[in-house]
């Protein structure tokens, strides 16, 4: 396995979050640069079953990390999502993963997780960023 530094989370995540009322599961990939505990990237994700066309929906995430503990929020951009998702969720000891839960204000809520891959440098978060 290989060894992150627990101190940052930048880096390709992919990851999924499950809905209430029985829809079904969502994907994401996410590009995180961590700079001093600040967090900001990009993300991708296909449309499921709440959105009609099954398009792939972009969005932003800024927000910050104090220890193990996450907090961001993803905005979409330019999609029939005009929404913010809020995240709260919990680094693993090794930094592979994020565990937690997302809602919107007043309406839904779910769980995530979000799953490294591989060790990636600043570098190369922010190459990804500028090609998303």
């Amino acid at each position: 396995m290989t060894q992150h530094d627990t101190s940052s989370l930048t880096g390709l995540w992919q990851g999924q979050f499950t809905y209430p009322r029985g829809y079904a599961p969502e994907f994401f990939t996410a590009s995180l640069l961590d700079q001093a505990g600040m967090l900001s990237g990009a993300i991708t994700e296909k449309a499921t079953e709440t959105t009609p066309d099954h398009s792939i929906l972009y969005a932003v995430l800024s927000g910050h990390h104090t220890g193990r503990q996450v907090v961001f929020v993803k905005t979409y951009e330019g999609t029939v999502r005009a929404h913010d998702v809020h995240y709260s969720g919990t680094v693993n000891d090794d930094a592979t993963e994020i565990s937690g839960t997302w809602s919107i204000s007043g309406n839904w809520s779910g769980q995530f997780l979000m799953i490294r891959e591989g060790q990636a440098t600043q570098d190369e978060a922010l190459l990804m960023e500028a090609e998303i």
